[in-house]
């Protein structure tokens, strides 16, 4: 989605509902920024997801990887020369962020740049976030379904404001 964008999550649906039109209630939900897909058996699930397809990612039965050719783009990418190249790039980075550990931290001095009252300078340490972004993205892992039998635990924090837990 385009930066700015003020109504992001009513675009987001009008452009799914109109890609799987012909899907909907059939197999497709679409609701906010998710796109709920149901079967009634596992083979016929299998064809739907193919359907459907995840954008950028490739799923098979080892997990979910990053796919490929989404990834030439991120090779291909120059190093930015402006704060919009800058967004662009973290864009696309974030999009992928759940392959990349500690990927925010990463791109902290680049986010920076995104600042009211920055001066846009892509100085050694924006440059280092930049290319370390760029190896890990092409060397992204691929990330497995969690196995029920293993032990699970939640981290979590709390303000009289906010809630946040990880289930790891």
């Amino acid at each position: 989605m385009p930066f700015g964008l003020t109504n992001t999550p009513t675009v987001f649906v009008d452009l799914m509902n109109q890609i799987f039109r012909s899907y909907l209630d059939k197999f497709v939900i679409v609701f906010i920024d998710d796109i709920l897909i149901y079967s009634r058996d596992e083979s016929e699930h299998a064809k739907h997801l193919r359907i459907v397809g995840f954008f950028g990612h490739i799923v098979s039965t080892e997990g979910i990887r990053v796919d490929p050719s989404k990834i030439s783009a991120v090779v291909d990418y120059k190093p930015p020369r402006n704060v919009s190249e800058v967004r662009s790039f973290l864009g696309l980075a974030s999009y992928y962020r759940r392959f990349v550990k500690r990927s925010s931290m990463i791109a902290t001095s680049m986010a920076r740049l995104l600042e009211k009252d920055v001066k846009f300078e892509l100085f050694e340490k924006c440059q280092q976030s930049f290319e370390k972004l760029k190896a890990l993205l092409t060397d992204a892992p691929v990330l497995i379904q969690p196995e029920s039998s293993k032990e699970f635990v939640i981290f979590s924090d709390a303000s009289l404001n906010d809630l946040g837990c990880v289930l790891m």
